[in-house]
């Protein structure tokens, strides 16, 4: 299965995806950079900092940059990765940033219910935001 990540909000997305890999599904994710964040772009920007800053440089815990890994990161929260059957999954999900050309000549998902467009008016940043701000080099 490929999903196009462009424009869904991250929350959402990351549950259907968690339980579609559970269930024994691998699933590409294609144009991380473009799914988004629901609240305030300050304050979303600031949780991030806040959580990149926690710890000590050598010992952890460590928190990714890169897009890609932003996304892989807040799915694997949805899945009971310490368990083998939480990491089995997770290793089932592939993140990637644009669309690889493997994936262009094949059928991408457009998740509807998913998209920001469903929600109304709402406030949002897109991974790739966070990560520039995160000093990821895009």
């Amino acid at each position: 299965m490929i999903i196009n990540a462009e424009d869904m909000i991250v929350g959402r997305l990351s549950t259907y995806v968690a339980k579609r890999a559970l269930l024994g599904e691998e699933i590409h994710i294609v144009n991380s950079e473009k799914a988004r964040i629901t609240g305030k772009p300050e304050e979303v920007i600031n949780k991030f900092k806040k959580r990149q800053n926690l710890g000590a440089p050598l010992i952890g815990p460590y928190f990714p940059k890169v897009p890609e890994r932003v996304l892989k990161r807040m799915i694997r929260g949805m899945l009971p990765y310490k368990k083998s059957r939480g990491r089995e999954a997770y290793a089932r999900i592939k993140c990637y940033v644009g669309v690889p050309e493997e994936f262009k000549s094949q059928n991408i998902i457009e998740l509807e219910q998913f998209h920001i467009n469903t929600k109304g008016n709402v406030r949002s940043i897109s991974i790739g935001q966070i990560s520039k701000q995160l000093g990821a080099k895009l």
